[in-house]
């Protein structure tokens, strides 16, 4: 929080997908590695499994908590014009760099489970990343629907989730505001140079630390 009532906001659906990409590629190159294992269960029985693994891993992610996301959003308050929009950047590595160690441990087990099951714990691991990405895409299209993006007061959502215990609320702003699009990704840098160079509608500000 900052001084004079001024809150740092994070976006929602930044944080969701920030172990999209570490998830799966760490997934992939543990299921890759997997396959060169036979394990207890063979090669072709591995490779079985791990798909109805993923499948499953994904599912259960992109689901999970999704009445305490829409019960937010629906009760989201409009942002404040003293507040600051955190930077997708700042976001995604704030995010990383507090759960580094536990996708090295993630990576380890899943590469452990190919002794036993190959490519299933890799494919696991990539699953969850899939949900991960799924979930902010199912969340965006609200956004989109609402026209309105969603945030999280950042010492409300610390390192974690923006559903967390200590969060009590959603914050929103319009569309345009941010670097990053309904969903989390990256603002087309086309579209950032053209809203620089116009006035920022909503009454919020950025910055990048």
């Amino acid at each position: 929080m900052g001084r004079g009532g001024q809150q740092s906001l994070a976006r929602v659906t930044v944080i969701v997908r920030a172990g999209a990409a570490p998830m799966w590629w760490l997934g992939v190159l543990a299921a890759a590695a997997g396959v060169l294992i036979p394990g207890l269960t063979g090669r072709w029985v591995g490779l079985y499994a791990g798909v109805a693994v993923f499948v499953l891993s994904a599912a259960a992610v992109a689901l999970v908590r999704r009445r305490r996301y829409g019960g937010w959003a629906e009760a989201a308050s409009r942002a404040g014009k003293f507040d600051y929009l955190q930077d997708r950047a700042v976001t995604l590595r704030v995010w990383r760099r507090a759960h580094v160690w536990w996708l090295v441990g993630a990576f380890v087990a899943a590469v452990g489970a190919s002794f036993a099951v190959p490519v299933a714990g890799g494919a696991a691991l990539a699953g969850a990343g899939a949900g991960l990405w799924l979930k902010a895409v199912l969340l965006g299209r609200g956004e989109r629907a609402g026209a309105e993006l969603l945030w999280v007061r950042t010492d409300w959502a610390g390192r974690g989730s923006p559903v967390g215990k200590k969060v009590r609320g959603f914050r929103t702003t319009g569309v345009e505001a941010g670097d990053a699009v309904p969903g989390g990704a990256r603002r087309p840098r086309e579209k950032r140079a053209e809203r620089e160079g116009t006035p920022v509608r909503p009454p919020v500000r950025s910055r990048s630390s």
